[in-house]
């Protein structure tokens, strides 16, 4: 165990590096051969399905239907919404061409001059331009509205420093996109759409976030308004882990998609997209690991609980079997997810270690001895706690056990975060607890995009949010003393 422990660089000594570890060491993803690009693999990819399966539960609750657009969108479409053109620009992967052919110096293969589209595609770095030009042909008249549709996809942009899950040229997300009547229907479902994401954070990633509105230059490309949700990591920096915007009637009057009102005018329509990403498992990561590892909010894990038996013979390892299939029958029947780990390739240290290092809730040893005694060794990975207690009742007591780790995760984030979170009015003060202790800063701002480009060239810090539940208080600007009403939310982020 000591010696797959030194495979993960200390948090204290290097957070960077840690992190990059344990998403290689614990088997979630690695680099690919093509720039920026990650390969997921089966475990990281587990945790992404729990991840969709839920959220994508909670959408259909909300009354929303999966659809599926094209990854190659024409490159006209993004002409067609300036401040969306701008915010992308720099990030877009271009198709040129469709076709290749056999190189005539015999260098395998160059792309055929004369194949160039008449028109290059962008491959997507987001999806609204090619669902409001589709949207056109869907509404005609209020009766067809609202549209609420969320499409599960990958998309592009092209980054120059990335970083596994937190940051890649290609990732997977889920894009939600919708049309209304009103303004009103429409502000109310970006509200409520930014409301999903944070119950899905708190109570399923036990990660407590701040949610708030974005200042003017954070917004995103064409919103009026973008709602997130902002975490806090264990090294005092942020995570903008979901997004939510009202988009006003931007890309309906873009795209030219009204509708016959009730009245009998002709109206141009309302829009939202909201969307969170494969960036949640590095919030994951970030959120609650340690140097052992990985830990997992029971809600999420891939694998809930591992039994390893503990042998000399055959005949040991069988009747040690039978009584691990029985627990895990009644754990299955409760919903929790349970695997007996009889490979003979590991020894039991090895396989405490690597299941520790996944980030496993739960772990159950069974020696020959503990049939003796009808015991079995139970560890809490959150804790890094065991104790032996009778067989009798154990799926009962995982059952409780996983509820209490989920609910001990979420407070241990709460805490630090609590910790963390600082009321500062001296810009000097600012800077120095920046680099001293990090974490969120609660400070008056004076509105400005001016005061606000400043923190940030200054600092690197910028304005996470707005907070929602933000009450009025009248300050004065950390940076110039003019009149503040409320303090906003200042971090550095990844």
């Amino acid at each position: 165990m000591k010696e797959m422990a030194k495979f993960l660089t200390s948090k204290e000594e290097n957070y960077a590096q840690w992190y990059n570890d344990l998403v290689i060491k614990a088997g979630l993803a690695e680099n690919s051969v093509v720039r920026g690009c990650m390969v997921i693999k089966p475990y990281g990819y587990a945790l992404w399905e729990k991840i969709q399966q839920q959220l994508d539960t909670m959408f259909k609750e909300t009354g929303h239907s999966n659809v599926y657009f094209p990854l190659l969108i024409p490159k006209s479409f993004f002409s067609k919404e300036a401040s969306h053109v701008e915010g992308f620009a720099k990030e877009c992967a271009v198709v040129t061409h469709y076709r290749l052919k056999n190189d005539p110096e015999g260098n395998g293969v160059t792309v055929d001059p004369e194949a160039r589209l008449e028109e290059e595609y962008v491959i997507r770095p987001t999806s609204e331009t090619i669902i409001w030009h589709t949207y056109k042909n869907w509404i005609q008249s209020y009766r067809d509205l609202p549209i609420l549709c969320n499409q599960w996809a990958n998309v592009m942009r092209w980054e120059m420093r990335t970083r596994l899950f937190l940051r890649t040229a290609e990732f997977l997300w889920q894009e939600g996109h919708t049309a209304h009547a009103t303004r009103e229907e429409a502000v109310e479902e970006a509200d409520r759409m930014i409301k999903v994401y944070a119950e899905f954070a708190e109570k399923w990633m036990a990660m407590p976030v701040v949610v708030g509105h974005k200042s003017e230059s954070e917004r995103f490309a064409g919103a009026l308004d973008t709602l997130t949700i902002e975490a806090l990591m264990q090294d005092g920096k942020a995570l903008q882990a979901g997004t939510s915007h009202f988009l006003g009637q931007n890309f309906a009057r873009a795209f030219d998609v009204t509708f016959a009102s009730r009245e009998g005018t002709r109206e141009q329509v309302w829009s939202t997209s909201w969307g969170v990403s494969t960036r949640l498992i590095g919030a994951l990561i970030m959120a609650h690991s340690d140097d052992n590892g990985l830990v997992l909010p029971p809600r999420l894990a891939p694998l809930q609980v591992v039994i390893v038996p503990i042998y000399k013979g055959n005949d040991g390892l069988e009747r040690i079997r039978a009584r691990a299939n029985a627990i895990m029958k009644d754990l299955r029947e409760v919903g929790v997810s349970a695997q007996f780990d009889d490979r003979d390739t590991q020894k039991p240290g090895w396989k405490f270690a690597d299941y520790e290092l996944k980030g496993v809730p739960v772990r159950l040893a069974m020696g020959e001895r503990d049939l003796e005694h009808d015991t079995i060794e139970v560890f809490r990975r959150d804790t890094l706690a065991k104790e032996t207690l009778p067989v009798a009742g154990i799926a009962r007591h995982v059952v409780g056990l996983l509820d209490e780790i989920q609910e001990n995760i979420y407070l241990k984030a709460s805490r630090l975060r609590d910790a963390m979170t600082t009321r500062v009015d001296s810009y000097d003060e600012f800077k120095r607890l920046l680099d001293e202790k990090g974490g969120f800063f609660l400070c008056h701002w004076d509105g400005t995009a001016e005061t606000e480009a400043l923190v940030k060239e200054e600092t690197k810090a910028t304005i996470r949010c707005i907070p929602l539940d933000a009450t009025a208080e009248e300050g004065r600007c950390m940076v110039t003393g003019k009149p503040s009403s409320q303090r906003v939310l200042f971090a550095r982020a990844y």
